[in-house]
């Protein structure tokens, strides 16, 4: 007996914390040192100097909104670069309303005051001479050139197109001039936008989906209670009529099925001579109302496939595998007695629910914080691309005392914030931090999974192993389990975490790369 006790605790000594788990833990409370960001940067926009729209006790406490000069710079290299449209950008009260260039106003500020009144509250703050030319203005970037219809997006005007017979327009026109008389389309604005609104929208789902649960998370937890009842009822009928209990789901999804496909392709049939039903969900893009989806042919085409093809797939198992039928019958009725016996692991899943909650929120708040604690950095903004000083830093405090704007071929060029980062070794190296704090977020995750899968397997080996059910089964066979893997399996878990997350880091960069290379480069490098 003592033999056996020193051989036990020698196995004990022996399973320590490896050395995976530590650099796992080192990994985790790594990023706790950079902390030091300031979330205003990335929450709240900022104009072209620097300042906070919106702000409490500075200029633009009135202003919330920020409105772009020239939104078809946003089309530039450039915003891929420093991430930030090339063209000056002011706090507004509110966007604007209505279509108009800087040569209509200045022709009819000579019949009423008020279109200028309008229109320069879209200037920078103290421009008062509508007078001047337009040559002049759009060199100094003193008013827009043009002033098209938006909408604020998350704090953003961003024009606002609408679908008129399956044509996208803006204040119902599709082509249009501005003050230079230099022709535009709809199409140019869109590919200006589809940068913004890509991130911008996803933000503004976000919120909404926030504020959403904030409303609803009593009926959310009456929900979650309900369906642990109806599971414990699931399982206690399993262990009585598993078979009866399966077919019958079986031919209840089959028949749902059926009636989804029915639906779908009623639903096709009234939308066909409907106009701008024809028009496709990539053109429609990310909105936060399904209803606009449900207006689209295209949206009840891919319904009536998926379900077509779901109804297919359990037809042909149930044609080919009707012998395996009987063997899962089988595992869902010993699974259901090993549940029965274990009622605890039903409660399991919210603590790993917790564990992703708070994984998820570590990696946001780290990504937040990492994204703001740059300082601001300020770029010379040039009209003529030909300009050497272009895209330099500058410091707007000392700009107009330089010899840079007075340039022949820099004139017009402004010091105009660009974004936050900064010089050092820490700010140029700030994307690797993050794809770091990502590779971070998906070990978590992975992590909490392999926990959850290890508790659960030694609950159910001990049900599994026991000779007399359930007098042998020891007492709490979950919290065991669960003290097992943390302590004898951290290590492993942890390594194993760690490879599937550096693959699936691989894979969500190629992707990233394969979806910004396709159209821009060769077929062959996309496809590769």
């Amino acid at each position: 007996m003592k033999q056996t006790l020193q051989t036990l605790n020698l196995l004990l000594e022996e399973n320590k914390s490896t050395d995976c788990f530590k650099l796992f833990f080192l990994f985790v409370s790594m990023f706790a040192a950079w902390l030091h960001g300031d979330p205003k940067k990335v929450l709240y926009p900022t104009d072209s100097y620097g300042q906070f729209c919106g702000q409490t006790g500075t200029s633009n406490e009135q202003k919330p909104i920020l409105f772009y000069f020239n939104i078809l710079k946003c089309t530039s290299p450039a915003i891929l670069i420093d991430l930030q449209c090339p063209t000056t950008q002011m706090c507004v009260s509110r966007c604007p309303d209505r279509f108009a260039t800087y040569t209509d106003m200045q022709l009819q500020h000579k019949l009423s005051r008020s279109y200028w009144d309008y229109y320069r509250q879209f200037c920078k703050p103290g421009f008062n001479d509508p007078n001047k030319p337009v040559s002049q203005v759009l060199r100094d970037e003193d008013c827009p050139s043009m002033i098209v219809p938006s909408r604020p997006i998350l704090q953003r005007c961003l024009p606002e197109f609408i679908t008129l017979n399956g044509t996208v327009m803006v204040a119902n026109r599709t082509r249009f001039k501005d003050a230079l008389e230099t022709a535009h389309s709809v199409t140019e604005l869109q590919h200006a936008t589809k940068g913004i609104t890509g991130l911008v929208d996803t933000k503004d789902l976000s919120m909404k989906i926030v504020e959403d649960y904030a409303k609803s998370w009593a009926w959310i937890l009456v929900g979650l209670l309900l369906s642990l009842v109806v599971s414990l009822i699931f399982i206690l009928l399993l262990r009585l009529t598993a078979g009866l209990l399966l077919w019958t789901t079986i031919i209840t999804i089959l028949l749902l099925l059926t009636y989804g496909m029915l639906f779908c392709w009623v639903q096709l049939n009234q939308l066909r001579d409907m106009p701008g039903s024809d028009v496709s969900i990539v053109e429609v893009g990310l909105q936060s109302d399904l209803q606009v989806y449900l207006q689209l042919s295209q949206t009840w085409i891919i319904l009536f496939v998926s379900l077509a093809a779901s109804e297919a797939s359990i037809l042909l198992m149930l044609i080919f595998l009707r012998k395996r039928v009987r063997v899962a019958i089988a595992l869902l009725r010993e699974a259901s007695r090993a549940m029965a016996h274990i009622p605890s692991t039903l409660f399991f899943p919210v603590v790993t629910f917790l564990l992703v909650t708070i994984c998820i929120s570590y990696w946001a708040v780290t990504a937040v914080y990492l994204a703001s604690s740059g300082e601001p950095v300020y770029k010379v903004m040039s009209p003529d691309i030909s300009c050497p000083h272009a895209n330099s830093t500058c410091d707007p405090e000392t700009f107009n005392r330089t010899d840079v704007s007075s340039s022949p071929s820099c004139l017009g060029s402004q010091c105009l914030f660009a974004f936050y980062g900064g010089e050092t070794s820490y700010h140029r190296h700030l994307f690797l931090f993050q794809v770091s704090n990502l590779l971070i977020f998906l070990w978590l995750l992975n992590f909490s999974l392999a926990l959850e899968q290890c508790t659960l397997a030694g609950a159910f080996a001990s049900y599994y192993w026991a000779r007399r059910k359930p007098r042998d089964i020891p007492p709490c066979p979950l919290f065991s389990s669960f003290s097992r893997a943390v302590r004898f399996h951290t290590g492993s878990l942890a390594f194993g975490a760690l490879i599937i997350s550096v693959v699936q880091l691989v894979r969500i960069l190629l992707e990233y790369l394969e979806q910004k290379l396709r159209g821009r480069v060769s077929f062959s490098i996309s496809a590769f």
